[in-house]
């Protein structure tokens, strides 16, 4: 029921007006010219825990130890009201006692009895605490969405514009930039836990299940920190990459070592030493010049704050990787 319907049917003097306010859900009061309590509903005495006894017959403003006494509540009623036909959807914010902070949009209308010309006023609370609340959920949430789509797009952009082009068929460079891509989807959604994951794990995500048989791993247990997750799994899968196609995983008895450390740094500060050395694979030549895979590496692991050194032997590449915890 309207503000407006609930107004024509009191103004009437209608015998069941009082029965009808009773069902309303929305919290009614109706107070007299002294703003001391006539009529209070149901939904009103629920909402607010009160006893009716404890209502009628008092003023609005000194109910429970004057929790009424709220300044734009008064304001409305004794300012706004008796200037005004009515007012609609007035936002008031308080902790109340025995159920907390509320906020409630409260409708009001002056009521002038046809026979005596008498005036009271009709008061109307909306609890939107809980509406209010969820609002903001969601609102939190698309702004979180979209924060993290630009962010994704960003990384995508990024992708696609540092995969190497240059002597590459087109079905390289897509096999290429979705590899990268999948192993950055699978670091974001374990990043996206916000919580510690173990070296290992992590590693062998980025490698792939595919080669997984082939790799060696050594080393005590290591957690590296959500801020960590993307970057290190993207220096593993370039590793990994290179050497599917041109070191150890590219020959059918090739394999991969990967033992690490933790040491304490003369700051004071805790890294982790990671190798990576490759064995039974063709035999290794220096590269002729920088490509895209080892600048990503090298540059990953400087915005780390630590770094990578890479040697060629015949025998195998061989990563050491250094980065703080």
């Amino acid at each position: 029921m309207m503000l407006e319907d609930l107004y024509r049917l009191l103004r009437s003097g209608h015998v069941q007006a009082q029965g009808v306010v009773d069902t309303m859900t929305q919290a009614v009061v109706v107070l007299d010219q002294r703003f001391y309590v006539t009529t209070a509903n149901n939904a009103f005495i629920k909402t607010f825990q009160v006893e009716r006894d404890d209502l009628l017959g008092q003023s609005l403003f000194d109910l429970g130890n004057g929790q009424w006494d709220i300044p734009e509540l008064r304001e409305l009623i004794a300012g706004v009201i008796p200037k005004a036909a009515a007012v609609i959807g007035f936002e008031v914010k308080h902790d109340f006692p025995g159920i907390g902070q509320r906020t409630f949009l409260i409708d009001a209308r002056r009521l002038v009895h046809p026979d005596d010309s008498s005036t009271n006023i009709l008061v109307m609370f909306d609890d939107v605490t809980e509406r209010q609340r969820h609002d903001a959920e969601m609102d939190f949430i698309l702004s979180e969405t979209r924060h993290r789509m630009k962010n994704l797009f960003a990384v995508v952009r990024a992708l696609a514009l540092q995969t190497e082009v240059e002597g590459q068929t087109a079905a390289d460079y897509r096999q290429t930039f979705l590899g990268r891509l999948d192993v950055t989807l699978r670091a974001q959604e374990i990043a996206a836990r916000n919580e510690k994951t173990d070296l290992q794990e992590l590693v062998a995500k980025a490698i792939g299940e595919a080669w997984n048989d082939r790799i060696s791993y050594n080393g005590p247990a290591v957690q590296l920190g959500p801020s960590k997750i993307l970057a290190a799994s993207m220096i593993f899968h370039e590793l990994a990459t290179n050497a599917v196609k041109y070191g150890a995983l590219s020959a059918s008895e090739g394999r991969v070592l990967i033992y690490w450390t933790v040491e304490e740094g003369l700051t004071g500060k805790t890294y982790l030493n990671c190798r990576w050395s490759e064995q039974n694979g063709p035999a290794v030549q220096p590269p002729r010049r920088k490509g895209y895979g080892t600048e990503m590496i090298e540059g990953t692991a400087a915005h780390l704050g630590g770094g990578v050194e890479l040697s060629y032997p015949a025998e195998g590449l061989t990563a050491t990787i250094r980065i703080p915890l």
